[in-house]
């Protein structure tokens, strides 16, 4: 039995949650930390039926002594930082909000795990962070010139570890997630928001018709004139957490490394509409929505550096992606509050 106790903030979100078992997976023990504003009891009483060694705590990490009293009454390891705003067009809309939440709450954490001694830290960040393409694949030394204030908050979530990391000896893993899709294989948790902000859901969501499919990217100069993305798989992204913390373990005070997690690959937004057409054989019909605000032409990840200092590549294809969210969807067409 593995005791080390790990915290994940936002642990009841989409991420976040798959993150939980993925350690779990692992023997150890979990404490979640989430408000709940975006994330779902019912994921959390799913996990603990299963496995156990997990606790909830309900709390906001803009207030301190919500997070404060979670390591004065818990024995913690290391800290997986999922809890966040993360809607890009919510953010150009109302930009304090994401600096409140995202660059406050770090900075809370981070005070809070300083005076536990706690050293041990895995970020979610974002591809957002780099903004515009100044070359493809976009590698960690890319230029970060974030196009929205989500992008722009967790940059400087980013600069508030690394100073942390820097003065006081914190050991960090920052990944740059790029775009997540997909749910647990045996369809056990997934992603619940209605609609998902995520494109692969939404488009496996109106295969199935549970609501219609509606277009809301700007039109980008691009071969379709859709965005280019890199879409990754969340089990892959969740077992990369668990590797973090693994090379943390042996790594020197101080450390401070930056990861891009994706495949390598892009895809634009009608050639995903077209793969999910085709796995799921529906053919949908494709509406248009608001098109959405701060959104870039194209961005696919340099993994390189994750490979070879993690170990880490993405397992999952798009078709197993896909299949997931269909499995997921039968099941909870909404979501995890039915």
């Amino acid at each position: 039995m593995n005791k080390k106790t790990v915290l994940v903030t936002g642990g009841a979100g989409y991420v976040g949650s798959h993150a939980v078992r993925a350690l779990l997976e692992r023997d150890f023990s979990v404490v979640i930390f989430d408000n709940l504003s975006r994330g779902y009891q019912e994921v959390i009483d799913v996990l603990k039926e299963k496995y156990g060694r997990l606790n909830m705590v309900v709390g906001d990490l803009r207030k301190a002594a919500d997070i404060d009293l979670v390591f004065s009454q818990n024995k913690i390891d290391s800290v997986l930082h999922f809890a966040a705003l993360c809607l890009v067009n919510e953010s150009m809309e109302r930009p304090g909000k994401y600096f409140e939440n995202n660059v406050l709450g770090t900075l809370n954490l981070l005070r809070a795990m300083k005076k536990a001694k706690v050293e041990r830290l895995v970020f979610s960040s974002t591809c957002a962070v780099y903004g515009e393409n100044q070359y493809l694949p976009v590698d960690e030394k890319h230029p970060t010139e974030p196009t929205n204030p989500y992008g722009e908050s967790k940059l400087m979530a980013e600069k508030e570890i690394a100073w942390f990391s820097r003065l006081f000896n914190l050991k960090s893993v920052i990944f740059r997630y790029f775009n997540v899709a997909g749910a647990s294989k045996d369809g056990l948790i997934g992603d619940s928001k209605k609609p998902s902000q995520l494109l692969v859901q939404n488009a496996v969501r109106g295969a199935l018709g549970i609501e219609p499919f509606k277009l809301t990217c700007p039109k980008v100069n691009t071969p379709d004139g859709t965005p280019i993305r890199d879409y990754v798989n969340v089990e892959d992204l969740a077992r990369a957490h668990v590797l973090a913390l693994d090379y943390l373990e042996k790594e020197k005070s101080g450390v401070y490394q930056v990861f891009n997690l994706g495949t390598g690959k892009g895809h634009s937004v009608l050639e995903i509409v077209n793969q999910v057409q085709k796995i799921t054989g529906a053919k949908f019909p494709i509406g248009k929505g608001e098109p959405r605000k701060g959104e870039y032409a194209k961005v696919y990840a340099d993994i390189t550096k994750a490979k070879s200092k993690l170990g880490w590549e993405p397992e999952k294809s798009l078709k197993e992606t896909v299949r997931s969210l269909v499995k997921w969807y039968k099941k909870h067409p909404n979501g995890w509050s039915y």
